[in-house]
């Protein structure tokens, strides 16, 4: 048995962009389950108070949590320029379109094969 411990995928929202994504093993899940679980309670705390500054608190952790995802899982980005420089996971997070961070954050969650409780948890 060969095994590949990423997946490389074609962007559908610019063409000629590919995407190094981390495929699930065991030891991941565990590191990203660590990395995740207390922000995500601390997220759920939040979004349940009535209070805006609890609502927003709440958001920021959301997009946290999104960055964390890309961090541990998109290795990897081709046929992307970010200000002349080839673009990497950190640019694209930082300077990057958007709709293509939106696009790698779908795809690394769809390789995490975590559940919706799992994630929160």
């Amino acid at each position: 048995m060969i095994y590949e411990s990423v997946a490389t995928v074609e962007s559908q929202v610019v063409q000629g962009v590919t995407y190094t994504i981390a495929k699930m093993s065991f030891g991941r899940r565990t590191e990203l389950m660590r990395q995740v679980r207390e922000m995500a309670r601390r997220m759920e705390f939040l979004e349940a108070g009535q209070e805006p500054r609890e609502k927003m608190d709440a958001a920021l952790l959301r997009v946290e949590i999104d960055r964390l995802y890309v961090k541990w899982g998109l290795l990897g980005v081709l046929g992307l320029k970010l200000d002349g420089e080839d673009a990497t996971p950190e640019l694209l997070t930082e300077r990057g379109p958007e709709n293509l961070f939106r696009e790698a954050l779908a795809l690394v969650r769809s390789q995490t094969g975590l559940s919706a409780e799992e994630r929160k948890n």
